[in-house]
C-alpha cells in the first residue's frame, strides 16, 4: 500500500495549486487506490491541508466516488426513463436475487459490485446493463443468468 500512497503524493506535489484540487485528487486516489478508505481520505486531508471533514464531506456527497472496495465486475443497470419503463426494475431484482446482494453491494468473493445509474446514453438498447463498461442492450431478468456466467468463466 506504501506504493499507492507514493504515487498518489507525487500526483498531489505536482500540483500546480492544491486550492481547489480536492476532488482531482480523490479521483486519482480512487484511480489508485480503487476506492477511498477512511486513511486515504485522512491522508488527502493532511496533504491538501484540509480537515478530514471537508474531504470526508466530499466523498460522501458525490455518487462516483467509493469509501468500499468494488468487485472485480462492476454492474450497473440502467434506471433511467427508457430503461426503466422497458423493465429495468426487474432485471435489477433478478441481479440482486441470483448475486444475492442489494445495490452498492458486493458480493462475498468479491466477483460483483451492483450499482444502479441513472442513464447510460443508449436508449434504444433499453433496458440497458453495463458490465466494467460493456454494454448488454435489451436485457430481461432471464438474461441475467448468462450476463453473470459471462465473467464467472
Amino acid at each position: 500500500m506504501q506504493e499507492q500512497f507514493t504515487k498518489l503524493d507525487k500526483f498531489i506535489d505536482n500540483l500546480k495549486s492544491k486550492d481547489g484540487a480536492l476532488i482531482s485528487v480523490l479521483h486519482e486516489a480512487q484511480e489508485i487506490f480503487g476506492y477511498l478508505p477512511e486513511e486515504v481520505q485522512t491522508h488527502i486531508a493532511k496533504k491538501l491541508g484540509v480537515p478530514d471533514s471537508k474531504v470526508y464531506g466530499v466523498v460522501t456527497f458525490y455518487s462516483f466516488f467509493r469509501t468500499k472496495p468494488i468487485g472485480k465486475y462492476q454492474i450497473n443497470i440502467c434506471m433511467g426513463t427508457a430503461c426503466f419503463v422497458r423493465g429495468a426494475d426487474a432485471v435489477l431484482e433478478e441481479f440482486k436475487r441470483q448475486l444475492n446482494i442489494t445495490v452498492g453491494q458486493t458480493t462475498a468473493d468479491g466477483l460483483f459490485t451492483l450499482d444502479s445509474l441513472r442513464c447510460v446514453g443508449a436508449c434504444m438498447l433499453a433496458p440497458v446493463v453495463t458490465v466494467n463498461g460493456k454494454v448488454y442492450g435489451n436485457v430481461t431478468p432471464s438474461d441475467v443468468k448468462g450476463i453473470i456466467e459471462e465473467h464467472t468463466k
